[in-house]
């Protein structure tokens, strides 16, 4: 589906065109980055960037507050956005779990992170099953395996070698 949209994306001469986001792309993003509708600094710098909603950053200012529907809207919107970058660099077709597995890669680690990694070259040269187990080298900060990370990796790795 993503080839039809690229396509219609040239003809159209048009950068983005809006693709649904699945449903299992936002509930992991959920079950990984919780929910604080008070802004909060970053865990490793004690301040800036602030985060809200699921993990919504950029427009977040200390001392910040939203309700349930703004953050969902900024959930929607920013999974919304990673969908547009992954569909911009992944050139081969994608199940709807393998699209959801990255979203929810991209939306942690940035679309930075996702261009240069081996992940996007073992997917673009058709390598799935290589590209699903370059997920788990993503599971450290500060040089040390990260818990948390490495429970995300792992669930984005099965959702991505799922059927669907």
């Amino acid at each position: 589906m993503h080839k039809i949209l690229q396509l219609l994306s040239k003809i159209l001469n048009k950068k983005t065109i809006m693709t649904l986001v699945p449903s299992q792309a936002l509930a992991l993003i959920k079950q990984f980055e919780g929910l604080s509708l008070t802004a909060y600094p970053d865990p490793g710098t004690g301040a800036e960037p602030w985060t809200i909603g699921y993990g919504h950053t950029g427009d977040v200012t200390k001392g910040m507050v939203i309700t349930q529907e703004q953050a969902d809207a900024f959930l929607l919107q920013d999974a919304q956005n990673a969908v547009n970058q992954i569909l911009s660099l992944v050139k081969v077709p994608l199940t709807s779990n393998q699209l959801s597995a990255l979203i929810d890669f991209v939306y942690n680690l940035g679309i930075g992170n996702l261009r240069s990694s081996t992940l996007l070259k073992l997917l673009n040269a058709g390598n799935y099953a290589g590209a699903a187990n370059q997920f788990l080298v993503w599971d450290q900060a500060a040089g040390h395996v990260m818990p948390g990370l490495f429970r995300r990796r792992m669930a984005e790795r099965t959702l991505f070698l799922a059927k669907g």
